[in-house]
């Protein structure tokens, strides 16, 4: 039974660490919880046209939709999806564990599948997505939603690129022991990617005119599940202890706590200034200051 919550407003709890977080996030901001009652939600993407939050319920191999005017709605199965985007025909992509693929939900609401394996080996079990604006899929295959009792075929968990027009699939990085949510900077030269196996941590990486990573160019520790990345490149992730933000450098600028332990977040509203954050049973928002970026069409 889908549990339908009237809109309850928490006092968020906005650890200002640096005088800049004051352009994003008011220090009493207060967080909304929109929805209740799932087992372990992920991946949410907003959907402008249809004023349409999108996201996953793991366990229960179910994508969720959330509105203003409806609540909380099964959007359609799903194969335990877990990471979720857009792609530039405004197409929803999803990771899907079980399937161990990368999925695109097209205008008639029929499923493609985009990627499903490296070098004729099945992937390990996509976990998250990023597209940038030429059109390719960026996207992390750690292990966690293996099938159990299923091998892993690949050599290890790697960040691959992913060309629909060529149909290649390119290893870009393979140091990472799990590598998790994947973000583009507005400009696209530089590409983040959470770890949140033994590193613990959040990378940044120049993006090469070939399509291949530079070396990074900076480390924040702590680590994160999911996350995004607003207009003016500030970084938002899902870490143990909320949704920290960092700045184009690296820099902690500021935490909000979450009522539940965040494993993602995304940008959307009517300005794309409302942080919707999936946390665990519970899917909540807190408005900012400032927009989040968009992929440009």
């Amino acid at each position: 039974m889908l549990l339908l919550l009237a809109v309850l407003p928490l006092h968020a709890q906005v650890n200002i660490e640096d005088p800049a977080a004051s352009a994003l996030v008011a220090e009493d901001a207060k967080v909304e919880k929109l929805a209740g009652g799932m087992k372990f939600t992920e991946g949410p993407v907003w959907i402008a046209e249809k004023k349409q939050l999108i996201f996953s319920d793991i366990p229960a191999s179910k994508l969720m939709q959330w509105t203003a005017a409806k609540g909380l709605e099964e959007f359609r199965p799903s194969e335990n999806a877990n990471g979720n985007t857009l792609d530039t025909e405004g197409r929803l992509i999803s990771c899907q564990h079980s399937a161990r693929n990368i999925v695109r939900t097209e205008k008639d609401g029929s499923l493609t599948v985009v990627v499903d394996q490296h070098a004729g080996k099945k992937l390990n079990s996509p976990n998250d997505a990023a597209v940038k604006s030429d059109g390719t899929i960026w996207f992390t295959d750690p292990p966690y939603g293996l099938p159990k009792g299923q091998a892993k075929e690949q050599e290890g968990n790697f960040v691959y690129r992913f060309d629909p027009k060529t149909k290649q699939t390119t290893i870009v990085s393979k140091d990472f022991d799990m590598p998790n949510g994947i973000a583009f900077s507005p400009d696209e030269k530089r590409l983040y990617i959470a770890d949140s196996g033994k590193g613990q941590q959040v990378g940044a990486f120049d993006v090469k005119p070939d399509g291949t990573l530079g070396d990074a160019v900076w480390w924040a520790e702590g680590g994160s599940d999911g996350l995004r990345v607003d207009v003016k490149g500030n970084i938002y992730t899902t870490a143990s202890d909320g949704v920290r933000i960092y700045s184009p450098e690296g820099k902690r600028l500021a935490t909000i706590t979450i009522p539940e332990h965040p494993a993602n977040c995304a940008f959307g509203g009517a300005d794309f200034s409302m942080l919707f954050v999936t946390a665990r049973t519970g899917l909540y928002s807190v408005k900012l200051k400032v927009a989040g970026n968009q992929l440009k069409r």
